[in-house]
């Protein structure tokens, strides 16, 4: 294992023989040897990444793609049919909450049992059951015995006795639903202090927000081999317009098969209209970025997006301290449409530096003609150097995207002071010596 990796994950498969409609009995398997016919189905097909101590990353895709598999594989829970899994640490897994649970115990028991599992000491359980019930907040039910409790109070328990095991690498399987609204959010919290106290983590969730709160990057799989890997927005923007094309492709299969009144036109119709508008989620300026990803209803379109300096040339170059205009032009064929024109602006390591739209500026929503302009202007760009990528959108007042337009440019900023971070601070200084300096 390398230096400074927690995981390493090399090459592995995994393939499951699934019954579909296994006999149980002699007698069945012998009068109806069909039912045990089976199939052979490929889950990983060859898959390998590497964990830093410390990271979190995010596992996502859409189901049976092999997430869960690999977090199995991952606690050693089943093993690989080829390849090799390294791991450097304690491992702790919230994979199913409450799993070694006995329902006659009393939830004092089972946390004894639980940790047990996860290999503590007694002497390691006894400093922290305490900790263990004050979080979980059962104190008045921790006596009785678990097959009483609720199944949110159950995996409450289950939860606050993984979560405050000290492990060195945590994995977690859809589970950050647990309780109620306060619950989770003292979980999630709980989760970025055991990030920054330096464990690593892995995640596998549908929530791709709340992964890019927490982990460094993702692991996007697709049919069993890593479709895309790396910052975390920037792979679920991908994975997002991905579906999207998906499901638009499953809209034209659903009108070719299903038996409707309207006449074969009227289905070729609905069909170009679909596939044009999959051709429109693709058709970028030529001064925008390959990378760009675009989706949305597409009843207003960017026709033209720039970035323009102080002598409103078009630009990608700036210093800290310029004039940076995002100069936006719109088309649309419907009437009396509002939209919500907003300005993301990205680090190229995936920080959000900023957001704004004209809703939060304004109050209002934007009634656009036929065609028009919005520009966004920052007077003084106070960010410090680095290559940065801008992101653009029209939204409904109810947030559904219009058109979306995800890394359409990218520009650099240029340092003219030696000051370091994300942004410049307007600041003063004071000594004995110096004087005063602004």
């Amino acid at each position: 294992m390398q230096v400074g990796n927690a995981i390493e994950v090399h090459d592995i498969t995994k393939r499951f023989k699934v019954y579909y409609d296994r006999g149980k009995t002699l007698k069945e398997r012998l009068i109806t040897p069909g039912r045990n016919k089976a199939e052979t189905r490929q889950v990983l097909k060859g898959i390998s990444f590497d964990v830093k101590k410390g990271e979190a990353i995010g596992i996502i895709g859409k189901n049976g793609c092999g997430k869960s598999t690999t977090l199995k594989l991952l606690t050693r829970i089943i093993y690989p049919d080829s390849g090799s899994i390294e791991l450097n640490g304690r491992v702790s897994s919230l994979l199913e909450l409450g799993a070694g649970f006995h329902p006659d115990m009393s939830g004092r028991e089972n946390i004894y049992l639980n940790a047990a599992i996860f290999g503590l000491t007694h002497r390691e359980i006894e400093e922290k059951v305490d900790e263990i019930i004050n979080f979980s907040e059962l104190e008045d039910f921790i006596e009785n015995p678990v097959r009483t409790y609720s199944s949110g109070m159950y995996m409450r328990l289950a939860f606050a006795v993984a979560i405050n095991v000290r492990a060195d690498i945590l994995l977690i399987d859809e589970i950050l639903a647990v309780g109620d609204v306060s619950f989770q959010t003292k979980c999630f919290e709980k989760l970025k202090e055991i990030k920054a106290s330096g464990t690593t983590i892995v995640i596998v969730s549908h929530s791709l927000g709340q992964i890019e709160q927490i982990c460094d990057k993702s692991i996007w799989l697709e049919e069993g081999r890593i479709k895309k890997e790396g910052i975390s927005k920037f792979v679920h923007e991908e994975y997002l317009a991905a579906m999207e094309d998906r499901r638009l492709d499953q809209i034209v299969k659903e009108k070719e098969n299903e038996i409707i009144k309207n006449s074969k036109d009227e289905i070729t119709k609905d069909n170009e209209r679909i596939t044009e508008k999959k051709q429109d989620k693709i058709k970028l300026q030529p001064n925008w970025c390959i990378n760009a990803i675009r989706s949305g209803n597409r009843k207003i379109l960017f026709s033209k997006v720039e970035l323009r300096n102080q002598d409103n040339r078009e630009t990608m170059i700036f210093d800290t301290g310029d004039c940076l205009i995002v100069h936006m032009e719109y088309k649309t064929n419907y009437e009396n449409i509002e939209g919500n024109f907003g300005v993301g602006i990205n680090r190229d390591d995936g920080v959000y530096c900023y957001g704004t739209n004209t809703l939060i500026e304004f109050k209002r929503m934007i009634k656009v003609k036929q065609s028009g302009v919005i520009e966004m202007k920052i007077p003084n760009l106070t960010l410090l150097p680095a290559k940065y990528i801008l992101d653009v959108a029209i939204h409904t007042e109810d947030e559904i995207p219009i058109d979306r337009i995800h890394h359409i440019l990218e520009f650099q900023i240029r340092s003219n002071k030696k000051d370091f971070g994300v942004a410049r601070l307007e600041n003063e200084w004071k000594g004995t010596d110096i004087g005063e300096i602004k």
